[in-house]
Order: C-alpha cells, then sequence, then structure tokens
C-alpha cells in the first residue's frame, strides 16, 4: 500500500488543490494567513505538472548518471513532508506565533520558482514544473512579499530562506548519492 501511495500521491493532491481552493470563502484567516493557506494548493498544482507520469524524478535522475537518483519514495515524502507538511505548520505558526513566519512560504515558492527558471536557461529546454512556477509561484511570492512587507523580521527572513535552501540542498545531496549498483559502459 505504501508503494502505491508513493507512487500515486501527486493525483490525489491535484484533486484535494480544487477542494482546498473552494474553502477559501469559509476560511477566518488574515492576510497573510490567506496567501499562506493558498500556497499549499498551488503547489499541489505545481506537483501535478511536475511529477505527472514521473516526469520530474525521470528529468533529476537523467542529470544524475552513475548516481542513486531519486526513489519514487523519495519524491513522495520530499512532496508530502517537505511542502504539505510543511506549508501545514507554517500556516499554524503564521496563525498562532507570527504573521512573519509566512516568510516559509514565500522562500518556498519563490526558490523553487528560481531553480526551475535557472533549470531552463542552463539547459536551454522546458523542466517538469516550469509553467505552474512561472504563472502561478511567481505571482503568489510577489503577493506574500507584499503581505510580508512590516510583518517578517530579519531573523525570520533570514531562518526561513536558510531552511528552504537546506532543503534543497539535501535533496540534491540525496539524489547525487553514489548508486549502490551503478551501470557500466563500455
Amino acid at each position: 500500500m505504501l508503494d502505491r501511495l508513493a507512487a500515486y500521491w501527486v493525483y490525489g493532491g491535484a484533486l484535494a488543490a480544487l477542494l482546498l481552493i473552494g474553502l477559501v470563502p469559509f476560511l477566518a484567516l488574515g492576510p497573510v494567513g490567506i496567501a499562506v493557506y493558498l500556497a499549499l494548493p498551488v503547489y499541489m498544482v505545481h506537483q501535478y505538472e511536475e511529477h505527472d507520469a514521473d516526469r520530474f524524478r525521470a528529468f533529476v535522475n537523467a542529470l544524475m548518471p552513475g548516481r542513486a537518483g531519486l526513489s519514487l519514495r523519495d519524491v513522495a515524502v520530499i512532496n508530502l513532508v517537505g511542502v504539505w507538511a510543511l506549508l501545514l505548520a507554517t500556516l499554524w505558526l503564521t496563525e498562532f506565533v507570527s504573521d512573519g513566519w509566512g516568510a516559509l512560504a514565500f522562500y518556498l515558492l519563490g526558490i523553487n520558482a528560481l531553480l526551475h527558471v535557472g533549470q531552463a536557461v542552463a539547459f536551454r529546454q522546458y523542466n517538469p514544473g516550469l509553467v505552474t512556477a512561472l504563472v502561478l509561484f511567481l505571482p503568489l511570492s510577489a503577493l506574500l512579499w507584499v503581505r510580508l512587507a512590516g510583518e517578517a523580521s530579519v531573523i525570520q527572513h533570514g531562518a526561513s530562506a536558510l531552511f528552504i535552501l537546506g532543503l534543497h540542498i539535501s535533496i540534491l545531496l540525496r539524489a547525487r548519492r553514489p548508486a549502490t549498483n551503478p551501470t557500466v559502459t563500455p
């Protein structure tokens, strides 16, 4: 059952995104909270573009021949814990601790969008997730930036940026670990 969840989680997320967007009018959240809340369904739509038919994992693994790359389980954990659970925790922090913790959502969306754009420029080709990074992440990041003005401290911005960069670096290191049975080419 866990293998099926690891393989097909993205399809449940795509459908859940529609439900979560439909709930917005019923939420009693402040301006920063609404923007942070929207980060989750927007990210779920992005994940559908990125991970449908296992496109992103295949793209990343093709860039790292002779390395272990990412497994289906890696991708599921990265996205369910590193995105869904992180954005839930960010919403909780934003609503119950300080609006400034919305900076986590800003950096999660913004850094991911910049990485997609950077890959597209470097490789001069589309990469899975590029369209939604441009069309959804950049505008929502801009909205978050405006709503966070005067709310997020330098410490919250710094901690958020470092944490999100650390997540992305850990994903890269995971994918670049040596393969246990590297393919030998003649």
